[in-house]
């Protein structure tokens, strides 16, 4: 046998022994997605945890080991007290944020965003952050920046200021509101919202959604922030072909591309039906193995012949 052929017959039978180990799965294995967290049911682009849902969501959004649908920003992570399919929106709770039971000193809110990554969520107009415990020299009291809102505000800032919470924060029932702003921000409210209480010279922040019905009374409106998110997400008919098919819609790859996680550990990128599966750690390690010894077995005979 010339040399040129020794050669190739070595690479041949290298490449037989170590067939894929150093090719990295196309799609990770995940066992791990869920249709629930503790008690609220996720459809996509919500998921459980990485590679579950969408990927813009999947960055914010995951499950913790307790049950707990939590939602992380760089100004902290909120739990996901409720979750709303038909109106494509959910609350945030701030354990932090003052409600008329209990006031205490709070730290600043962030949605982020930035110019190279729109995030697909945005506050709900109809949200209302009061300023609570400011100090007189806060810019938010600026006359010419005007941005406090001087009037159903005014009824929001005597509500909060009746509750018994405002102990905690230093004041006393009905003082007055002179240190208390409904916030109304110089940019519409969106993605990129940023609330600075300690820039704003403000002890503690609320966040009302809704009155309960009843605006005269603060210990029945709903505090929380509101978050709507964008529903354009979806993956064309892959994501419902693989929820028909019993799995959950994710993501793998460096390229996050769709993947259907399959309930019995296989992912696959298309259905859980039997089509389009992806190799499970499973069956790639026995593949490997296979080659790997055929490889061997194959060398050995080559060289007989040598």
């Amino acid at each position: 046998m010339s040399c040129f052929n020794k050669i190739l017959l070595f690479f041949l039978s290298f490449l037989l022994i170590h067939p894929l180990e150093s090719v990295p799965s196309i799609i990770p294995l995940n066992g791990s997605c869920t249709d629930k967290c503790g008690n609220i049911v996720l459809k996509y682009p919500f998921g459980s945890g990485f590679g579950c849902g969408h990927p813009a969501f999947s960055r914010f959004i995951k499950c913790t080991t307790s049950g707990v649908l939590q939602f992380s920003t760089t100004s902290g992570i909120y739990t996901i007290s409720s979750l709303d399919y038909s109106t494509n929106t959910f609350v945030l709770t701030d354990p932090f944020m003052s409600t008329c039971s209990s006031m205490q000193n709070s730290g600043s809110f962030t949605l982020d965003h930035d110019d190279s990554s729109l995030t697909p969520f945005s506050i709900m107009k109809q949200n209302m952050f009061v300023l609570l415990g400011c100090s007189t020299t806060s810019a938010v009291f600026d006359p010419k920046q005007d941005l406090c809102d001087g009037g159903s505000g005014s009824n929001v800032c005597r509500g909060m200021y009746s509750c018994k919470g405002v102990t905690g924060i230093g004041l006393e029932p009905n003082d007055p509101i002179s240190t208390c702003c409904v916030y109304d921000p110089p940019v519409p409210v969106g993605s990129g919202y940023g609330l600075n209480l300690p820039r704003l010279q403000c002890s503690s922040y609320s966040s009302i959604y809704g009155f309960g019905g009843d605006e005269g009374d603060p210990m029945k409106w709903e505090f929380g922030i509101s978050l709507q998110y964008n529903n354009s997400y979806y993956v064309d008919e892959s994501c419902k072909n693989c929820e028909d098919s019993g799995g959950f819609c994710g993501f793998s790859g460096a390229d996050e591309s769709f993947a259907c996680i399959c309930r019995n550990g296989v992912n696959s990128t298309i259905n859980c039906y039997g089509r389009g599966y992806a190799l499970s750690g499973t069956w790639r390690h026995k593949i490997q193995t296979g080659m790997s010894i055929g490889g061997i077995i194959f060398f050995w005979m080559m060289m007989l012949f040598i």
